[in-house]
């Protein structure tokens, strides 16, 4: 059973980040502001929830969510200031893009770069313990699967339909053979052997 607030009594925005494992396209942030009496038997960390469930998932939460928001950083910022970096950047802007302050920021993981007026708390592991930040997983995880969904529609050769532009055996074979895309990151490890790829 996830819990429903951390504490009692004020607007908490639950905050994750998907994709910073990924060698192509953009990492996403999430952060939702949840009623402490939101419940739904579906929501948990977005990686023990399946596909089609995030999917039910996603309108329920926009929905009824006080507040939500969805930000992203492109590849190029990533690698101007490395993925870390441009996760916490993500998070930051979401969080300053919700209609309604929050009293304190509940952010997935053990680091936090805050650049908002409001107090935070790092939890590891989060995303399977508080409602909010399991929400705003779904949220992060769905807009940036749809994201990639798109991409691959110009970049079939990649199946970014399928691995979201992690760095599975055939999205690396694929950039050996088709080279590196500008939604690459090319400050990433493309390939198991090299460092560098012309970029087309």
């Amino acid at each position: 059973m996830l819990k429903a607030f951390h504490k009692e009594g004020i607007f908490e925005a639950g905050v994750d980040e998907a994709g910073r494992g990924c060698l192509a396209g953009p990492v996403v942030a999430a952060a939702v502001i949840l009623s402490p009496d939101f419940y739904h038997p579906l929501l948990n960390d977005s990686k023990k929830v399946s596909e089609k469930d995030r999917y039910i998932l996603r309108p329920i939460i926009e929905e009824s969510a006080i507040s939500w928001a969805v930000a992203e950083v492109c590849p190029a910022r990533i690698d101007e200031i490395n993925i870390l970096n441009a996760s916490f950047e993500a998070m930051n802007i979401a969080v300053m893009s919700l209609s309604i302050a929050p009293e304190l920021l509940l952010i997935d993981g053990n680091r936090f770069k805050n650049k908002t007026d409001f107090h935070h708390e790092c939890i590891i592991k989060g995303d399977g313990i508080y409602s909010s930040i399991a929400a705003a997983s779904i949220l992060a995880k769905t807009y940036r699967d749809d994201l990639m969904l798109q991409l691959h529609e110009s970049h079939h050769q990649y199946a970014w339909h399928k691995n979201k532009g992690y760095p599975t055996k055939e999205h690396r074979i694929a950039i050996e053979l088709f080279g590196a895309t500008t939604h690459h990151r090319k400050t990433f490890r493309l390939l198991a052997n090299s460092d560098q790829l012309d970029l087309f």
